[in-house]
C-alpha cells in the first residue's frame, strides 16, 4: 500500500511517497509560485514518475501546508504542525521538541512519545527569521543561498543585525557591505539573528537546555524545514541553546513525509 504526502508551502511545494513499511520510496521539491494547486499537481506528477507509478497506485493522499485545502485530489487535509510532529517521530522517536523553520514562518512544537502534538508556538507575522529572510539577505550580499552555511564558518568577528524586519535588515546588510564589513561576519550575524528569534519561540513553550546531558528539558531537540539545511543557522542555534540539535533527513520534506505517514494510518 503506497500513500502520498504533499506539503504546499509558501515558497516551495514538496511531495513524498511511502510504502506500507513506512519507507520513503520517492520525494520531490519544487517552487510553489503563484498557483499552489498547479504546484501540488506538478510535484505529485514528478514524484510518481520517479517511482514509476500512476495515480491509481496511490491508496491515500494527505496534503499539508498553508495551501493544503487547494488540492482537489487529496483524501485528507492535515495541519503542517501535526505532520512535522509525526514526520520527526517516524525518524527519531526520542525527539520531543521540534523547531521547524520554513520559508515564511517558524514553529516550535512539543510532541509526546507517540508523535502527537502537545503544544506549539508559531511566528507567522513576519518573514524575519525564516527562509525568506535568508534569501533576501543573501541577495543583498551577492552570495548564493546554498553557500551561506559554509561562508559563516569563516567568520572572525560577528556583527549584530539589529533590525527585526526583513526589509530593514536588507538595508542594514547593504550598508554593512558598503563599508567593507567582511561577508562571513555579516552572514554569521544574519544566522545569529535567526537563531535568536527561534530560541525566543522555543522558550515561549518553556523550553530550556540542560548542559550536562546535551538534551532539552523536554527531551532531545530536532529540527526540520528547509532552513535546517543551513549549517550556519544550526551552529548558531546549538551555541545559544548549548545543546546539539538532531537534523532530520531531508528536513525540507519532513512535513510531506509526515503527511504520507498519516496516510498510511488512515488508509
Amino acid at each position: 500500500m503506497i500513500t502520498a504526502g504533499i506539503d504546499v508551502g509558501s515558497l516551495s511545494t514538496k511531495s513524498a511517497l511511502m510504502d506500507e513499511s513506512y519507507k520513503v520510496i520517492a520525494y520531490d521539491v519544487g517552487l510553489t509560485g503563484g498557483d499552489n494547486r498547479t504546484a501540488a499537481k506538478a510535484t505529485f506528477d514528478r514524484v510518481l514518475a520517479q517511482a514509476g507509478l500512476t495515480p491509481s497506485d496511490i491508496a491515500f493522499i494527505v496534503t499539508t501546508g498553508y495551501g493544503r485545502e487547494n488540492v482537489p485530489f487529496a483524501d485528507k487535509h492535515v495541519s503542517e504542525i501535526t505532520c512535522h510532529g509525526m514526520g520527526m517521530h517516524l525518524e527519531n522517536p526520542e525527539v520531543r521538541t521540534i523547531l521547524e523553520i520554513g520559508g515564511q514562518d517558524s514553529k516550535a512544537i512539543r510532541i509526546d512519545g507517540e508523535g502527537h502534538v502537545e503544544t506549539f508556538a508559531m511566528n507567522d507575522k513576519c518573514a524575519a527569521g525564516c527562509g525568506r529572510f535568508l534569501e533576501v539577505t543573501a541577495r543583498a550580499m551577492g552570495v548564493e543561498l546554498k553557500d551561506l552555511g559554509e561562508i559563516s564558518h569563516c567568520s572572525q568577528n560577528t556583527v549584530r543585525i539589529s533590525s527585526t524586519c526583513t526589509v530593514f535588515a536588507e538595508t542594514e546588510v547593504v550598508s554593512l557591505v558598503a563599508v567593507g564589513t567582511p561577508i562571513p561576519d555579516i552572514v554569521k550575524g544574519v544566522h545569529n539573528s535567526i537563531a535568536t528569534r527561534a530560541v525566543a519561540l522555543l522558550r515561549s513553550l518553556g523550553i530550556r537546555h540542560r548542559r550536562e546531558s546535551g538534551e532539552t528539558e523536554s527531551g532531545p531537540m530536532g529540527m526540520s524545514g528547509g532552513v535546517a539545511l543551513n549549517s550556519g543557522v544550526v551552529k548558531s542555534l546549538e551555541e545559544m541553546l548549548e545543546t546539539p540539535i538532531y537534523i532530520a533527513e531531508n528536513p525540507q520534506v519532513r512535513g510531506a513525509i509526515g503527511a504520507a505517514y498519516i496516510g498510511q494510518r488512515m488508509a
